[in-house]
């Protein structure tokens, strides 16, 4: 299998996606604390078999591509702009309104939500040139602290 590490860099917080790419499903999705992204990356490589780390070209992305160094594969800064924005529109393509909700305006629907690792979907898929779908009962909003 060749996997992916997709990632939306940011000073305090980072989105993540781990994405199959002939299956073309996201496995994981998180948003984690920037300091915590090394570690993280650390011990996902030791029991997935990662071939390449793509990250946003935004905020922090050298910062980040230096901690990364122990990463003996291609790691690849690829461009971003506009990939916030994005995430809403691509929010709800992923999460439809249904029911009377679809009356309520879809802002509403967003205003609280952490869209970091829809961002880094958004990279992953600019990079590759195709969608992904989710893995069943994967939640885009996860924390780690």
């Amino acid at each position: 299998m060749d996997k992916l590490i997709s990632i939306d860099p940011g000073k305090s917080k980072c989105g993540l996606v781990v994405a199959e790419i002939n299956e073309k499903k996201v496995y994981k999705a998180i948003i984690l604390k920037s300091e915590l992204l090394e570690d993280y990356i650390r011990k996902l490589n030791t029991f997935e078999e990662i071939s390449k780390i793509i990250i946003g070209n935004g905020t922090t992305s050298r910062e980040i591509r230096e901690k990364l160094d122990f990463f003996k594969k291609e790691i690849i800064i690829f461009e971003e702009k506009n990939t916030t924005y994005r995430a809403k529109a691509r929010y709800f393509e992923l999460f439809p309104i249904s029911g009377l909700k679809f009356l309520v305006p879809r802002e509403v629907f967003i205003l609280n939500k952490n869209l970091d690792a829809i961002s880094a979907l958004i990279i992953l898929e600019d990079y590759c040139k195709m969608k992904f779908t989710l893995k069943k009962n994967i939640d885009l909003k996860t924390w780690l602290k």
